[in-house]
Formats: structure tokens, sequence, C-alpha cells
């Protein structure tokens, strides 16, 4: 008994095809009762919330798929969980929650019920109460297109270019390589057998510098590498930056779904903070020290031509990272290339505050997503994210916990005063790029 008690998951899995009666199972959605309908409406906003994506999405296509139905739907979304009430003609009202057990991020799926969410309104004369639910379910249901391994592999190529736009060499860009590879791939594998949060992003960043330190003395062993290189030990560890809840939960402040706001940036800082601190315990314990780069001697055509390759490869990374199919990830990478060598080159050839830099950067990202969105449909945001996680300063978050780890306070928190600007600019440039090209984001409803 007490076993079965500790098997049993603490969200309680929902079948949703039992809570269809038998007798309406094949009727048209559009003549379906209004618990049927409500059910839909919950379940694509359910699918959407799992995806990662922010409350203003999730209920764009919540009430789209109501409107279609003719309901009326009022939402509150948050990052886990929705409460939700449906309204129709006959003044019937049909309130439920829906909860996730798990949170992460999926772009190809939330492509795919982008696509359903746009077609739902022409597949209304033909499709049946249960036909919705057998969609949603093969939706739910689409497995990840990449194993661990290609996620680790990913996660090597994105933390190695990341390195690199940080200052970096080849040394570093080797360590990088292999210490997230080696990291992200138990990352992966312990999310696969269902362990917590926290306890698989501990393991996998440890694993992480780790397999940097190693990978560092056992260079030293065969090339006279000075130690200035082993700073480079932050490359390793930038795989596990919650890029999507720190730019979602400034989009959704700032579209006043504060709950949703709120709760993605407690998650987002709770991730920075647990891995920034595993990370400087390994670092401490290495006598690693976060010291400048050794300046490449390169010149500044050379720079920005690496500085191109290097952020289509890092965001590249990020993307499969994010499960996007590849032509969505080559989208985004040409677009992250643009927009964050833009930026670098600000900083370093007309000596543009990094927080301004930043702006513009996420600025040019939002407008050319919009851009590509009008003409291929891709969802903005699967092209937004990625494009500008690579911008993120984990660089400084880490230099800051490392400082206020051994009580340099002063020059902690100077450095956690970059990090939160920079932060704060990035989402403020794709709200910009959003008001001026989407007319439904220009107002408040």
């Amino acid at each position: 008994m007490s076993r079965m008690l500790l098997n049993r998951p603490n969200n309680m899995l929902l079948d949703w095809h039992l809570l269809l009666d038998d007798t309406s199972k094949n009727r048209l959605i559009k003549d379906a009762a209004l618990n049927e309908k409500a059910l839909v409406v919950g379940r694509v906003g359910l699918i959407l919330l799992s995806c990662g994506t922010g409350a203003w999405r999730v209920r764009e296509a919540m009430n789209s798929i109501a409107t279609n139905l003719g309901i009326i739907c009022v939402a509150d979304v948050g990052f886990t969980s929705i409460n939700l009430s449906c309204f129709d003609s006959a003044r019937e009202a049909y309130s439920q929650t829906y909860v996730l057990s798990g949170t992460g991020v999926n772009t190809d799926k939330l492509s795919t019920i982008d696509k359903f969410v746009k077609h739902f309104g022409q597949q209304l004369e033909t499709l049946t109460v249960a036909g919705v639910h057998d969609q949603l379910e093969t939706i739910n249901k689409k497995t990840a297109n990449y194993n661990p391994v290609i996620n680790g592999l990913a996660a090597a190529l994105a933390c190695s270019c990341f390195i690199f736009l940080l200052g970096g060499g080849i040394p570093e860009m080797i360590g990088s390589f292999i210490g997230a590879g080696v990291g992200n791939l138990v990352k992966s594998l312990m999310t696969r057998k269902h362990y917590s949060t926290l306890i698989s992003l501990g393991i996998a960043v440890a694993v992480a510098g780790l397999a940097y330190v190693g990978t560092f003395h056992l260079m030293r062993i065969f090339i006279d590498l000075p130690l200035s290189h082993e700073s480079g030990y932050i490359g390793a560890m930038l795989f596990v930056i919650p890029g999507f809840p720190f730019i979602t939960s400034m989009l959704d402040i700032s579209k006043l779904d504060m709950r949703s706001g709120i709760e993605r940036l407690s998650y987002a800082t709770m991730i920075t903070v647990v891995s920034a601190l595993v990370g400087w315990v390994i670092a401490a314990s290495a006598k690693f020290y976060p010291a400048d780069f050794v300046v490449l001697p390169l010149t500044t055509n050379q720079i920005i031509i690496l500085q191109l390759i290097a952020s289509f490869g890092g965001v590249f990374g990020f993307s499969v990272m994010f499960n996007s199919p590849i032509n969505i990830a080559i989208t985004a990478s040409l677009i992250g290339a643009v927009a964050n060598t833009t930026r670098l080159s600000l900083i370093s050839l007309y000596h543009v505050q990094p927080s301004w830099a930043a702006f513009i950067g996420s600025l040019i990202a939002g407008v050319l997503a919009s851009i590509v969105n009008h003409y291929k449909g891709y969802p903005r945001i699967t092209l937004t994210v990625p494009a500008i996680v690579i911008m993120v300063p984990g660089l400084y978050i880490y230099k800051a916990i490392y400082y206020i780890g051994f009580n340099q306070l002063a020059t902690g928190l100077l450095w956690l005063n970059k990090a939160i600007l920079i932060i704060l600019f990035l989402p403020l440039g794709l709200f910009v790029a959003r008001s001026l090209l989407d007319y439904k984001w220009q107002h408040f409803n």
C-alpha cells in the first residue's frame, strides 16, 4: 500500500476522454454542450502553457477557439495553471482549473498547436468532439525532435560559441564544449527520468563545471596553457540560462498579466541563483577565478565575421535545445546573427552602453521575427527568444554571485547591476518591436 502511495503522481493525471459523454463524442464540436466546448478551450491553453509561452499568447489562442465555438472565455493564466470560466448565449457558465505537473520549453509543439488554432475555424463543419481531442492528444504526445545526445551536442555548440562572443579563445571554447555537452546530456537524461528541476539542474551544472576543470588540467598536461584561461569555466554552465521564462515574464508584466509574469520571473530567478551558486562552489573548490579573457590577436573585420558565425552557431544550438525544427532553428539563427553582431559592434566600435546595445539588438530581432512571421507564419516567440537568449548576461550574473560569495559586495553588486540592466532592456526591445508591427499588441484590449 505504501509503495502505491509513493508512486502516485503529486499532480494527478487527467484522461480527457473520460470527461466526454459517450453519446456526444460523435457530435460536431460546434453543436456540443458548453462544458465540452470549454474543455477544448482549456486544453488548447494548457498545451500552449506547457510549451513555455507567455500568458498573452495562451489567452489569445483560447479566445480564438472560444470565438469560433460561439462562447465567451475569461481566463486567469499563471506559470503552471489556468483558471477558466466560459459563458454561452443561454447564460450558462462553466468553470474549470487546469494545472501542469511541470514546465519546459518546446517550440515545435508550440508551432504545431499554433497552426491548429489558426485552422480550427475551417474544420468546424466536419470536426467532432472526439476528433478535436484526438488531434489535441496527438499534439500533446508529440515526441521530442532530438535525443539527449543531440541535446548535449547542441548545448556544447551553443556554449562554445557563447564563450567566444564573451571574449574567450580556443582553450575556453574547447572546455566549454565538453563541459556544456556533458552537463546538458546529464540534464536531459535526468529530465526523462522525471527528476525534479533543482536536482537535475544542480547535478548538471556541477558535472559541467567539473568537466571543464578536468578538460582544462588535461590540456595543461600537453600544452603550455596559462592559468588565465581558467575563467572560461563559466561558459560550460551557460546552457542553463532560463531565457524563455526571463523574456516571457517581462512581456507578461508589460501586458499587466502580473500573476504569470511574477511567477515566471520567480522561476527564472530561482534557476539562475541555484546554477550560479553551484558554479561558485565548483569554482571556489578548484580555485578558479573569473578574470578577464586574454585579448585575441584579431583585426576588426575578422572579429565581426567570427561574431556572425559564432552568433549563428550559438542561437542554432539554443534553438535545438528548445526543440525547434531545423527550418525554424536556422531562421532564428540568421536573425540572431544579425541582431547580436550589431549589438557587439555597437559596444566595441561605438562604445554604446551594453544595456542600450542590448535594447537595439533585441529590437532588431523582434522586427525581423515579425517580418518572418508575416511571410512564413512562424510564431514570433520561437524566433525571438533563441535569437536574444545569447544576449543574456550570464557571465555578469556568475561574476556577481562569485564576488558576493567571497564577501566582495561592492564588486559583486556592480556586476549584478550591469546584468539587471541588460535583462530589463532585452524584453523591452521585443515589446517595442511588437508594438510597432502588431496592432493588437498596441492596445490594452
